[in-house]
């Protein structure tokens, strides 16, 4: 495929990701505000930092590495391994669930029953809602690598609209469950994901029109399953080499984004209510990131990734790819640059006003206003380093990601020993999956 035709198709994924993101989350946004006005600041805080910490670290480490490394190159390649490699994700996602979880029972705080009921069962549901959601990984993948354009984000709003209406009206019938509502509306979530996957792979694959044109690498739904021969082997080492190097970075990679959420969750520097409020104004204050940033970066990582060649030198690879490929870099950075002022001018000014219309005298009154205002600047940084770690980490060699790593985990140790108290900076692109529809109350 021509450097042009994938360049239109990444930006058709980005611009109807963009308008499809903002649809639904006009919907989400309306219940989250209905829903913050029945729920005590603790249960916001347990949810959205403690329960949500435990799936998003175990999603990010069991899938991160696989969808960076099976991202990378052609579409031609033999696709029989690089969904073998995927389907790998599911047994790790399985030891972090059940190590993560019984770090977060036996060795966290348990809070009090009295306050908040069911924090077990919540740990238990949250770890395997995200062994859930690995199953569809090799959907994901393959959806993402051949440009299907309205799939993920149609499949992701419609599992957040249908999370966030049966959290509403379990609120409004049963509020005595506590953690049982949040862990059903999150395993709900999860497994509409993935149905929706599942169910529009068999209809493609089913239909004649997809037979004759060959627009998947597999022709049947068990193509996608594990697949062992004799001939070759289980997967492609270069994949799985590459992998293993995301891996090792993508794992301190975790640790700085969610540097916050860690601090908050092992030291217990605030109580639950506190973090409920501050969790609200981080997600409410990353929407942009999430309905801008992350639609463009995703789908340009993919774009990046397929016009340039890792192991080649930019002088060794054709030119017209190479400046088709700046050009496309340098238009990002201003289209990020001129949002980033924006949210943070506006943002600055309307902070108060913007949370108290989103939850009322809970979020606007303290602290919330000044954590907002001081987000939307944040956002500015977030914007610039997004876009140009995307293109950084599709256009590096293995040997590349590799040092970058160690220059990472060296910045990292530099700034633990000049400030102790550090969490750590996070990274836009680490942020950007962070700040996903994985928070019950995000909008």
């Amino acid at each position: 495929m021509r450097p042009r035709e994938v360049l239109g198709q990444a930006a058709r994924l980005a611009s109807s990701g963009l308008l499809l993101q903002v649809l639904f989350r006009l919907i989400t946004f309306v219940l989250n505000a209905f829903i913050l006005r029945f729920l005590s600041k603790e249960i916001v805080g347990i949810v959205n930092v403690r329960l949500t910490l435990l799936y998003s670290t175990t999603i990010f480490l069991a899938r991160e590495a696989f969808r960076r490394a099976c991202l990378s190159g052609s579409t031609q390649r033999d696709w029989s391994q690089t969904l073998n490699l995927l389907w790998l994700t599911v047994p790790l996602g399985v030891f972090w669930s059940v190590f993560l979880g019984w770090a977060w029972l036996q060795l966290l705080a348990v809070p009090d029953p009295d306050v908040i009921p069911h924090y077990g069962t919540g740990v238990v549901l949250f770890g395997f809602s995200a062994v859930v959601e690995l199953l569809g990984e090799p959907f994901w993948v393959l959806a993402q690598a051949h440009m299907f354009v309205k799939l993920k984000v149609v499949a992701e709003s419609l599992s957040v609209i249908l999370k966030s209406v049966l959290t509403a009206f379990l609120v409004l019938c049963v509020p005595h469950w506590g953690l049982y509502i949040f862990s059903l509306a999150q395993l709900f979530y999860t497994a509409v994901l993935v149905l929706c996957y599942v169910i529009y792979f068999t209809k493609l694959l089913a239909s004649p029109e997809s037979a004759k044109q060959q627009v998947l690498p597999v022709s049947r739904m068990t193509d996608l399953l594990p697949n062992i021969t004799r001939n070759r082997a289980f997967v492609n080492w270069e994949e799985a080499k590459l992998t293993w190097s995301f891996f090792k970075q993508s794992f301190l990679k975790q640790i700085l984004t969610e540097g916050e959420r860690y601090v908050m969750t092992f030291l217990n520097v605030l109580n639950f209510g506190d973090q409920g409020v501050y969790d609200i104004v981080n997600n409410l204050g990353s929407l942009v990131a999430r309905l801008i940033f992350q639609p463009i970066e995703e789908s340009f990582y993919i774009f990046f990734a397929k016009v340039l060649e890792r192991e080649k030198d930019a002088t060794l690879q054709k030119q017209e790819d190479v400046a088709v490929a700046a050009a496309v870099l340098e238009s990002l950075l201003k289209l990020a640059l001129l949002t980033g002022l924006t949210i943070s001018v506006f943002g600055f000014a309307y902070s108060h006003l913007a949370l108290d219309i989103y939850g009322g005298a809970m979020l606007s009154s303290g602290s919330g206003p000044v954590l907002l205002r001081a987000y939307c600047l944040y956002v500015l940084l977030l914007a610039i380093n997004g876009v140009t770690e995307c293109f950084t980490f599709a256009a590096m060699s293995k040997e590349e990601v590799d040092r970058h790593f160690f220059k990472l985990q060296e910045f990292s140790n530099e700034q633990k020993r000049s400030d102790p108290c550090s969490s750590g900076a996070d990274s836009g692109e680490g942020r950007g999956e962070r700040d996903s529809d994985i928070s019950m109350l995000s909008t």
